[in-house]
């Protein structure tokens, strides 16, 4: 089973984490489903950019962006070469490290 590891932050994961993800599974559904609360404000329909994040390793392992999933993202707050919305990039057998920048675009942040 692939895990993801998940470079500090302030909010999310103090100390960082690692957690097990199923293959096939989305990045934001593999934190969710280990209590890291990523922001995810459109319900992972892939309107808004509030889940974003930077791949630090295994970037090329996930399944191919789309245009609008690359439209998106140049809306994203510290927007990066290997940035994904976490919605969107699923798992596969590699394991990653992810980075889960500081703000998004809400100014509010939702209670999910």
């Amino acid at each position: 089973m692939p895990k993801i590891t998940v470079l500090p932050h302030p909010d999310l994961a103090p100390e960082g984490a690692v957690v097990d993800a199923r293959q096939g599974a989305s990045i934001c559904d593999a934190l969710l489903d280990h209590g890291i609360h990523i922001e995810h404000a459109c319900e992972q329909s892939r309107a808004c950019t509030t889940c974003h994040c930077i791949v630090r390793k295994g970037f090329h392992a996930l399944n191919e962006m789309d245009e609008t999933e690359e439209d998106l993202l140049d809306r994203a707050w510290g927007l990066e070469a290997q940035s994904r919305l976490s919605c969107q990039a699923i798992v596969g057998e590699q394991d990653l490290t992810i980075d889960i920048p500081r703000y998004t675009l809400n100014h509010a942040k939702e209670n999910h």
